[in-house]
């Protein structure tokens, strides 16, 4: 963690270091997930949130991920091609579409998980393993981040 000669927290060297490591882990991450599985860390994040959320629209994967609609339907539109998603009429709502993983989908998202659960081990397990409240201080800065819709985009 960035110190000012003060002792105060230097927020922005902060802010340096957490974009920085966030972009690198998820860089290391695509390259391990492409390597293995023929996808990259954003399309394992879409697999497994729909087979956690079974009847996602595309748009509550962009809520999830806070990322825009047109980006996130291009990227299902692709998981789409590759055989692993699915799109069913909403009965709810006929212009949008809920989201189902194909049995190909659910074997990949499931195999990525393992090598995604040991890339990260490898990474970060051990700066944060013994460190369970640096996990809970993220998680809980998430959760107040999402709870404010801060961040969230407008398109």
């Amino acid at each position: 963690m960035a110190y000012k000669s003060s002792d105060a927290l230097d927020l922005v060297a902060f802010f340096d270091d957490l974009v920085r490591c966030e972009t690198r882990v998820y860089n290391a991450l695509s390259d391990r997930l492409r390597a293995e599985h023929s996808i990259v860390t954003s399309q394992f994040e879409s697999l497994r949130h729909l087979r956690d959320h079974p009847g996602a629209r595309v748009a509550d994967i962009a809520a999830a991920f806070a990322i825009g609609i047109g980006a996130t339907s291009k990227g299902v539109d692709r998981l789409e091609k590759r055989g692993w998603v699915v799109r069913q009429p909403n009965p709810d709502d006929r212009r949008s579409s809920l989201l189902a993983l194909t049995d190909e989908g659910a074997r990949l998202v499931d195999a990525a998980e393992r090598s995604a659960t040991a890339c990260l081990a490898e990474l970060i397990g051990e700066a944060f393993g013994g460190a369970p409240a640096t996990v809970r201080a993220f998680a809980d800065l998430r959760a107040a981040l999402e709870r404010a819709r801060i961040g969230t985009p407008t398109g």
